[in-house]
Formats: C-alpha cells, sequence, structure tokens
C-alpha cells in the first residue's frame, strides 16, 4: 500500500484534490492512472475513491513552484472521467483555478506581501497565464473568508483572477474556424453557432434556436427526453470544426463547452442568460473559463450573442446563471486584454490518501500531465515570456451576488 498527500480544497463552484507535482513524481507510476485509482473511476458512485461523482467534484490540481520567469505556479488541471476510464488533460477549469494561489501562500512558495499578494499562475494545459489577487490582511495568510459567489452556500476567501490575452489558448485563435457565426446540425437542421476559444473553448448558440427559452433549470433542461444527446451531437460537431477532434466521436467529453445564451431577465440583474453544458450535464452555475470566453464573444462583432448585449462603461458583463448573477471585468494587463472574475476558495481537508500496490494504467491513453504548450499542440501563439505582469491600479470591485 502507498500513500500519497493530498489537499481538498474548493474553488468556485468545484471541488478540487490538490496534489503536490514532486508527490506523485515520487511515486514512479502513470500520473493518470494514479488519478483513476485514487478517485475511484471508473464507476458511477466513485465509491472507492475520493470522486464526488459529478463533473464538478471528478476533479484534480496538480501544483509546483515555477521555474519560468514570469510565473510563481505551474497549475495542471484534470478532469478525472467517472464512468469511463479516461483522464481529460484538454482544458483548464477556472473555478479550481481559485485554489492556486491560497495553496501556494499556505505552501510559503509565495510570500504575504500587504493587504493583497499577487501570485502569478501558469496553467500548463493552455498555457494561459492567470494572475491572482489574494487577500492577506496585515501580510498573513487568512483562510477565513467572508465572500459568497452564486452556486456556493457558504463563504470563502475572495479570490480576483485575472486571464490575461485569453485569446486562442488552446486552438491558436479566438475564433478557430475564422468566422463569427458557422453552421452546426440540431436535429436535422441547421443552427447558428459562435466557436469561440479564449479561456476555453466553448461553443455558443442561442436558447431559441434549440427549442428552450434559456431561463429553465438544469433539471427542465435535462428533463427534456434527447435534448442533452443533441446538445452533445452540435457540441463534438464543434469539436471537429475547431480542430479539437478529428471526428466527432473522438470529442473529449469536457473540451469544448456548450453555452445556451437568451435575453438578460426582466428584473435587471444581468445583461445575458446563460446555460452551460459540461461533461454532458447543465452546469449548476457557469464555468469560469466560459464565462472569459462569453466575455470575449460579446466584444466580437457578428456572434450570435444578441447585439444589444454588451459590457457597461466600467467593462462589466453580468451573466444570470441558474445560481445566481457572475460577473466579469475587462479590461488590459501590460498591455495586453485581460478578463478578470472573483471566485471563492477554501481548504476543506489535508489527507493522506492509500492507493493500491497495483496500479493499472487506463485502457485509453491518455497524454502525459504536463501536455506541450498550445503552440506546440495548435499552431497557436505562446504566452509571453515577459517579466512577471504589473497589476492595474485602478482595479473595478468585484460585484458577485448570492
Amino acid at each position: 500500500m502507498r500513500e500519497l498527500a493530498a489537499t481538498w480544497m474548493r474553488g468556485g463552484t468545484s471541488k478540487c484534490r490538490v496534489f503536490d507535482r514532486a508527490d506523485l513524481d515520487d511515486l514512479g507510476l502513470d500520473t493518470a492512472a494514479v488519478l483513476l485509482r485514487t478517485f475511484g473511476s471508473p464507476d458511477p458512485r466513485q465509491v472507492d475513491g475520493v470522486g464526488g461523482a459529478t463533473s464538478t467534484t471528478s476533479k484534480a490540481v496538480i501544483l509546483a513552484p515555477s521555474s519560468a520567469g514570469d510565473a510563481d505556479v505551474d497549475y495542471t488541471f484534470a478532469q478525472v472521467g467517472i464512468e469511463e476510464p479516461v483522464v481529460d488533460w484538454g482544458s483548464n477549469c477556472g473555478s479550481c483555478s481559485a485554489v492556486v494561489g491560497l495553496y501556494a501562500l499556505r505552501r510559503g512558495w509565495v510570500p504575504p506581501t500587504g493587504e493583497l499578494t499577487t501570485v502569478r499562475v501558469r496553467n500548463t494545459n493552455t498555457g494561459q497565464l492567470i494572475v491572482q489577487q489574494v487577500p492577506t490582511p496585515g501580510g498573513v495568510v487568512d483562510e477565513d473568508g467572508t465572500e459568497y459567489i452564486p452556486g456556493v452556500p457558504f463563504p470563502g476567501v475572495g479570490v480576483r483572477m485575472w486571464f490575461r490575452d485569453p485569446a486562442g489558448r488552446t486552438t491558436g485563435a479566438l475564433l478557430p474556424t475564422g468566422s463569427p457565426r458557422d453552421e452546426l446540425t440540431f436535429g436535422g437542421r441547421a443552427v447558428q453557432a459562435t466557436l469561440v476559444d479564449a479561456g476555453a473553448p466553448v461553443v455558443v448558440l442561442s436558447a431559441a434556436s434549440v427549442g428552450i427559452d434559456g431561463a429553465e433549470s438544469p433539471a427542465e433542461i435535462a428533463a427534456r427526453p434527447g435534448l442533452l444527446a443533441a446538445l452533445d451531437g452540435v457540441r463534438r460537431q464543434a469539436a471537429v470544426r475547431m480542430g479539437l477532434a478529428a471526428d466527432e466521436a473522438s470529442a473529449e467529453r469536457a473540451v469544448p463547452k456548450l453555452a445556451a445564451v437568451s435575453p438578460a431577465p426582466a428584473t435587471g440583474e444581468a445583461d445575458l442568460t446563460v446555460r452551460m453544458l459540461s461533461m454532458g450535464q447543465v452546469h449548476p452555475a457557469l464555468a469560469i473559463t466560459g464565462s472569459v470566453a462569453l466575455t470575449m464573444a460579446v466584444a466580437t462583432p457578428g456572434t450570435v450573442v444578441p447585439d444589444h448585449v454588451s459590457p457597461d462603461g466600467n467593462g462589466r458583463l453580468r451573466l444570470a446563471t441558474p445560481s445566481g448573477v457572475v460577473a466579469t471585468h475587462s479590461g488590459e494587463l501590460d498591455g495586453a486584454p485581460a478578463v478578470a472574475v472573483t471566485r471563492t476558495a477554501r481548504r476543506i481537508a489535508d489527507a493522506v490518501l492509500a492507493l493500491p500496490g497495483e496500479i493499472q494504467p487506463p485502457r485509453q491513453p491518455v497524454p502525459e500531465a504536463h501536455p506541450a504548450p498550445a503552440s506546440q499542440r495548435t499552431g497557436g501563439r505562446a504566452s509571453s515570456a515577459s517579466p512577471g505582469p504589473s497589476i492595474p491600479t485602478a482595479l473595478a470591485n468585484a460585484e458577485v451576488s448570492r
């Protein structure tokens, strides 16, 4: 029996198992195989592991101090399959990203500096630089957060995350097909879609085009016979168009995501209504990388997002989700476009996981835990290698609604 240290943390609306890269390397085993066995996959209950049997609770975060000059921490995200023996390394998770700065501060990888400490995070899945601002009142790491976000009933430490120059991190272009609109097939008929890559690849559809009004609950959408399967078919078509899969059958479950958008609610509390699919199910709130993609799509002429929807004069965009309103902020960081979102993070437990003596490799091949940068995998541009980015002196206050 082997042992593996892990920290359980909530980041945003996800629950993540956080591992030190050095601890995984010391095992001398296939990382994907270790994650599958640790989480208890494949099994719809994940009864013999630490997985939570949902897409938002079957996630792993692998961290290490960064050797790059423009980052403090290297962060690899893994979406661990539940019923399938597959680990998806194809994208990032914005919610899980929120745990990185707090973890690094607690481990002493980054020293606290004043009331807010900046932690520069390099996501190895996409090459995305995420500049995080973590509250450190009086220069002390304080894990007793008091901030709330939609989709989480309890408070956590509020972390402002700036996604610097997010366009094309997976495919090499903001609009991978070169067009703001593409035609895909839904239920045997053509529908208009925007295929956008910013933060993560996302397929954006008008909710009305797929027969919903867009304000339904996740349960109501899931109860519509055949709807989730039909939407997944659209998503798989988009994966091929975006160059993410050779054919529809080989498209990954988590990449791209799909968002159905509709006009803002009459209450005036938001600018746009969103229902997002992730891992075949309706997300209980909104994938944060998806909110980055939607923010960029709103600002791009010709997309399927309604023309009257745009950020206000302060660069703010309010997105109505099943759990409440998520707000993003558009700006610049070191001369490059950036999108900011505030999420909360909380440490739940430190644990030592017991691993069986024999770890079987997954039945399907998976990429290395440290995939090549997006520029090497897809021909996209590499991230800036400039010195650590400065933080804008005037940051908009985070807007989060319970």
